[in-house]
């Protein structure tokens, strides 16, 4: 007997767009002013590391700059060369502009990306491996299509595995001419130091709370006002998470979860189990949806803990359930309970564990420690 369709809880319209689509850039005017003065120096550094939270258009960025560069043909390489015209004062190039549309077709022959991809089987793999690598060596042997500037994206360099970090580094060794490699992380930490050390950095900043509210609003015009705030602050300064925990019913999940938590220290074990069934159904998102909100909140409140001051409610029902908890332990306690619950999730993660009775079982955790 054929299944019936999984009735959807959320709409899911594609309004998140490859950075590539993605023209405007809001927040980030000291960051794109960096990248104009390196072109007009004419002294433009091979490689860029941007950094970052992930959803706070690093990639956005890059696929901008990208734009920029290959149109500057017969614009010259910096400020020298400009003669009687002036230098050149915006990234933007236009959405009409032949390179753009190119470059959103994904048929520019001077840019190539490095991101993560389907293995042979169709199954999206979990790093980028080494031969994708060697398409930047191949790429930087070939003379440029159109006569401008190559470009080369990585995003993002912490997914690659050994192998391929050590071939970008030979690349990054011996940089091609007239090439950029435009290189994307999330997690600086985690790079070779020896990446690192070969490239100008250029760090992001999260978006302020009001941008992020009107990306939202600009981006999902039906959504409320309280559900955009609410959404600003889960997300932290990431357009990109808050717009990602509105499609997977993020802060649907938020709410329950809360209303859940706050009869601690007698928990209800229906609305317990409920909340397990609805993290555990079908919908693959759900689950981790579910968890790392948890352990977001469990981290803040942690912190909470430490500092001594009350953060900012995401919605107003937290005030007293928080009141409450910070009052009955210290910071070790708290942050051996982030940690206990952080290695459930992990484990389930890795082991394909079962979720509800994961879900059950980390809730019951700050339970036991309340009670």
């Amino acid at each position: 007997m054929a299944k019936a369709p999984r009735k959807k809880t959320q709409p899911e319209p594609d309004f998140i767009d490859h950075p590539r689509l993605t023209q405007n850039l809001i927040g980030h005017t000291k960051a794109e002013e960096t990248l104009l003065r390196g072109f007009n120096s004419g002294k433009l550094p091979h490689a860029w590391m941007l950094t970052g939270p992930k959803g706070i258009g690093k990639a956005t960025l890059a696929y901008r700059f990208a734009r920029f560069l290959m149109n500057q043909i017969n614009e010259g390489e910096g400020n020298s060369l400009f003669g009687d015209s002036a230098p050149p004062t915006t990234l933007d190039i236009g959405i009409d502009n032949p390179v753009a549309k190119r470059i959103a077709a994904g048929a520019h022959g001077d840019l190539v990306t490095l991101e993560l991809s389907p293995d042979d089987k169709g199954k999206m793999r979990t790093t980028i491996p080494v031969d994708d690598v060697r398409k930047i060596v191949n790429f930087s042997h070939k003379t440029s299509i159109e006569g401008g500037w190559r470009i080369v994206i990585v995003d993002a360099v912490e997914e690659m595995n050994t192998n391929a970090a050590n071939a970008l580094l030979k690349v990054l060794e011996e940089p091609p001419e007239k090439t950029v490699l435009l290189l994307i992380s999330h997690l600086p930490g985690q790079i070779l130091q020896t990446i690192h050390s070969r490239c100008c950095h250029l760090p992001l900043a999260l978006l302020e709370e009001d941008t992020v509210i009107a990306l939202l609003k600009n981006k999902v015009p039906e959504l409320s006002d309280d559900d955009a705030i609410q959404l600003a602050k889960l997300s932290e300064g990431s357009v990109g998470k808050a717009l990602n925990l509105w499609k997977s019913g993020g802060l649907e999940l938020y709410r329950e979860m809360i209303s859940l938590l706050s009869t601690i220290p007698n928990l209800d074990m229906v609305k317990l189990y409920a909340f397990a069934d609805k993290l555990s159904s079908t919908d693959p998102l759900a689950f981790k949806t579910g968890m790392e909100l948890y352990l977001w909140w469990l981290a803040r409140l942690t912190k909470t803990v430490g500092q001594g001051v009350l953060p900012d409610m995401v919605i107003p029902e937290e005030q007293t359930l928080i009141s409450s908890l910070i009052e009955r332990h210290g910071l070790a306690q708290w942050l051996g309970l982030w940690e206990k619950c952080s290695k459930n999730y992990a484990s389930a993660t890795r082991a394909n564990l079962d979720k509800k009775q994961v879900v059950v079982t980390t809730l019951t955790e700050l339970q036991n420690l309340t009670a």
